[in-house]
């Protein structure tokens, strides 16, 4: 049985509309509150689908039905919302708003003593088990709409040494079209860097990054296509908004567990750090396993890889295309769109 941020609800679920995104088909969803969340599942499967940080909640619509909640960084993107025509669930997320507001209106005697135990409890176990486990509630509720704040603020904050995008529109489209040969979610933000990377890598918020090495170079559309491939891998076991929540400081931290937002000086003084550490790299069993079901060869990929990684080896010797064929990845029409697309930047 969850527990429920109002104790005389012992289970409270309901039943609403989800939209990811603006343009996406409105989704069934079961909502429940949790005891700092606001739990999204699938009706089916029961898995949960989103976590929204009940502080960070915001009605869209007062006093109209049915209600339409957002967290509140997603009002400047118009991104990810909840519809809600569940009175007794509606009740109980506007008394879960009321009692924040009165908390924060009239602290009081006995509110202020207990505000200072709490932070001298939180203080001791901040030595022991707190900062993990924050972080990690940090990356597991974070709202969409946030996570693409934060990865186009670290592109932005890097571009001084990345260089200005390329985005010449023959090329973006080649790029998609062989992007979606990989399995990268759609809608995904793909964006050719000319200088301070290597391969590609997944930032938050679903923003690919990727050497325009790999494009301008003579590696071909499937070294290309393997590093696409190893970011979405990459990032479906370790989640991009891992390494920005293990630079941000405690503080940074809770304030985006409270507020819904990082702090813009926290992302302009961790990007560099964030950026200098390369993301994990898949195990070479799931990597082949993934180029054998995409039907793109590994070899090419593996030849590009640094000198003495140890997938390398494995990668070449065990490639599933090395004497079979495979679908052309893309046409020749399109690589040389996609071989010239730092022609304009932007």
């Amino acid at each position: 049985m969850r527990s429920t941020a109002l104790k005389q609800f012992q289970r409270l679920e309901a039943s609403g509309q989800w939209q990811a995104v603006p343009d996406a088909q409105p989704r069934e969803v079961i909502v429940s509150i949790g005891e700092a969340t606001l739990i999204l599942s699938d009706p089916g499967s029961d898995a949960p689908l989103a976590h929204w940080s009940l502080p960070a909640v915001e009605r869209a619509n007062p006093g109209q039905m049915p209600a339409r909640y957002r967290p509140a960084a997603a009002e400047a993107a118009g991104s990810e919302t909840l519809v809600l025509d569940d009175v007794l669930m509606i009740e109980a997320i506007d008394r879960v708003q009321s009692a924040i507001a009165a908390r924060r209106a009239h602290p009081g005697r006995v509110r202020g003593g207990l505000t200072v135990a709490v932070l001298l409890a939180l203080i001791v176990a901040a030595a022991v088990w707190l900062p993990p486990a924050l972080r990690d509630h940090a990356v597991r509720i974070t709202p969409a709409a946030e996570r693409g704040r934060i990865g186009a603020a670290i592109l932005s904050n890097m571009a001084p040494m990345t260089g200005p995008a390329c985005s010449a529109p023959a090329g973006q489209a080649a790029l998609h079209r062989l992007a979606a040969r990989t399995g990268l979610p759609d809608p995904a933000r793909l964006v050719v860097l000319p200088d301070g990377m290597a391969g590609a890598r997944m930032l938050p918020g679903g923003i690919v990054a990727i050497s325009a090495d790999l494009v301008t170079g003579r590696s071909g559309p499937e070294a290309l296509a393997g590093h696409l491939l190893a970011a979405r891998l990459s990032a479906e076991t370790h989640d991009p908004m891992d390494a920005v929540m293990r630079q941000a400081r405690i503080n940074d931290v809770l304030a985006l567990l409270t507020s819904g937002a990082l702090p813009e000086h926290a992302l302009s003084g961790i990007s560099a750090a964030i950026w200098a550490v390369p993301p994990p790299m898949a195990d070479e069993h799931a990597l082949l396993e993934a180029f054998g079901q995409t039907r793109i060869p590994s070899g090419p990929f593996a030849d590009t890889l640094a000198e003495g990684n140890r997938a390398s080896v494995p990668l070449s010797e065990s490639d599933p295309f090395r004497s079979d064929p495979y679908p052309p990845l893309m046409s020749e029409r399109d690589w040389v769109a996609l071989q010239q697309i730092c022609t304009v930047t932007g």
